[in-house]
């Protein structure tokens, strides 16, 4: 097994002190020193974006930045847990190691060989052990963060439920399901009842969301590729009313709804 030098711990430490000097008391970078763990994580949460973002594209140039500035997130979160004497960043990398350690016993134990599927079993299995021996929590639901995006959320939550069985036994009856939250959505549209509407709409997505549980696709990367084709299409619905000397605010619907038919087509016959 390979060890570890000194110098390859270099680039680490180079960045522990950059860090910590720009939250220096005196001599630190007055907007590092204004951030507190709330007002970071909103950056945290779009540079893990950004990473996916970059994954997507297959820029693995760009990856290995917005890794990097993942990673200075992680050191920004440890450096203001140090200054409250909570934990330093040697504490969060013990922690991580010791959980992928425990979590694959297969790997690192005695336990036997196992399959994807079966890995994934076991690690919900093992996480369950986990939050029994923190105590804490009485529900089952209870530690799915809530400032994870929704539709990743309703993933958890069902995922989650459905180890202990409470699922449906087949997508055909999710999708049976689906069919019954839309017929409900449509009733509180026709009465113009918004806030009922929108409940109902969020029933709709949750069932979504199981039906990608049930599919094993991730609705947020689904839901991303949905985007960039909604807008290579309609960059190319630009692009012919531009040479025709028209605009989208110029066209109209039919007009538009054709090019997108013609965008649809031009895909296909690239595939």
């Amino acid at each position: 097994m390979k060890t570890t030098t000194q110098t390859e711990t270099m680039p680490m430490q180079k960045l522990l002190t950059i860090m910590a000097r720009l939250r220096h008391r005196e001599e630190g970078c007055p907007w590092d020193l204004e951030q507190t763990f709330e007002t970071i994580a909103p950056y945290t949460v779009e540079e893990a974006y950004e990473v996916a973002d970059a994954i997507q594209r297959n820029d693995l140039i760009d990856l290995r930045d917005e890794l990097g500035d993942l990673l200075f997130q992680v050191v920004f979160h440890a450096r203001m847990a140090e200054e409250e004497g909570a934990f330093v960043f040697e504490d969060v990398v013990e922690a991580i190691c010791a959980k992928m350690i425990r979590r694959h016993p297969h790997i690192f134990g005695n336990a036997p060989p196992r399959t994807g599927a079966e890995q994934v079993e076991a690690w919900d299995a093992i996480k369950a052990q986990e939050r029994a021996q923190k105590g804490g929590t009485s529900g089952l639901l209870d530690d799915i963060p809530h400032g994870m995006p929704a539709l990743s959320r309703a993933v958890k939550l069902s995922r989650r439920a459905a180890g202990v069985g409470f699922v449906w036994p087949s997508v055909a009856e999710v999708l049976a399901k689906l069919d019954e939250e839309v017929e409900e959505l449509k009733v509180e549209i026709a009465a113009s009842d918004k806030a009922r509407a929108r409940d109902e709409l969020g029933d709709v997505l949750f069932v979504v969301a199981n039906i990608a549980r049930t599919l094993d696709i991730d609705p947020e990367d689904a839901l991303r590729q949905s985007n960039a084709k909604f807008e290579r299409r309609f960059g190319y619905i630009e692009t012919e009313l531009r040479q025709r000397g028209r605009s989208p605010q110029s066209s109209d619907l039919t007009e538009m709804d054709e090019l997108w038919n013609a965008a649809k087509q031009t895909e296909k016959a690239l595939r």
